[in-house]
């Protein structure tokens, strides 16, 4: 009888996020390893709606890590992290301040598009991750974190922020400064550049835009900083 051998990937046990994503991620040594299981998560409901697993993407000893909220409409579609609107303009505003994109490593602290159906026509409307979500989804982020070993993190926008710094943090009060936290030698937060597309007129965009590239001008001397000798 011919054997046929079968490459086992580990499996999520769906029913138990706690317990199953925390005890099957310390396992998986490398990012492209962590992105294959993730493919199957169902530790919660999102993946119902989702089209896919959107997982992190980057150097895998990238220098600095962006975090944000969840995929939106095109990512869900496309299974890459920041590939939409938002993500281009992040790609814009990293090239002004001066920020290598080939360092960067991109993900959310959510793996699935949580959205509503329009009033009208076929959009998907991003709705906010609950917390209930967002702690099943952690042990994701938190993997990545462990694997990636970014000397720089970046939080972008309040869900991101809070998820990781406490539920306290206003970005609002405390962006673009450093803050004290084990998760990497230098950790600070900004906004989402989603918010940037939401302004309501050209000045307020264009000022905002500034805001957000003085940030990140930040984060380009941090690397700097982190790289010499």
């Amino acid at each position: 009888m011919k054997l046929v051998s079968k490459t086992l990937r580990p499996s999520v046990d769906h029913t138990n996020s706690a317990s199953s994503l925390a005890n099957l991620t310390p396992t998986l040594k490398a990012v492209a390893a962590l992105r294959d299981a993730a493919r199957d998560c169902k530790a919660c409901d999102l993946w119902k709606t989702g089209t896919q697993t959107v997982f992190g993407e980057g150097p895998s000893r990238a220098q600095i890590m962006f975090v944000g909220e969840q995929p939106g409409d095109q990512e869900d579609l496309a299974g890459r992290p920041f590939v939409g609107p938002a993500g281009k303009l992040l790609d814009q505003a990293l090239e002004q301040a001066g920020v290598d994109r080939a360092k960067v490593y991109v993900t959310n602290v959510v793996k699935h598009f949580k959205w509503i159906a329009a009033t009208r026509g076929k959009k998907r409307i991003h709705k906010k991750p609950r917390y209930s979500e967002i702690n099943a989804c952690r042990p994701w982020l938190d993997a990545e974190l462990r694997v990636v070993k970014p000397q720089i993190l970046v939080c972008l926008g309040s869900t991101a922020a809070q998820s990781l710094l406490g539920r306290e943090f206003s970005v609002t009060r405390q962006r673009g400064q450093l803050i004290d936290s084990p998760l990497a030698r230098f950790v600070m937060a900004t906004v989402h550049p989603s918010s940037i597309l939401r302004a309501p007129d050209d000045n307020a965009r264009h000022m905002q835009m500034q805001a957000f590239v003085n940030d990140l001008q930040k984060v380009a001397a941090l690397a700097r900083k982190a790289e010499a000798p």
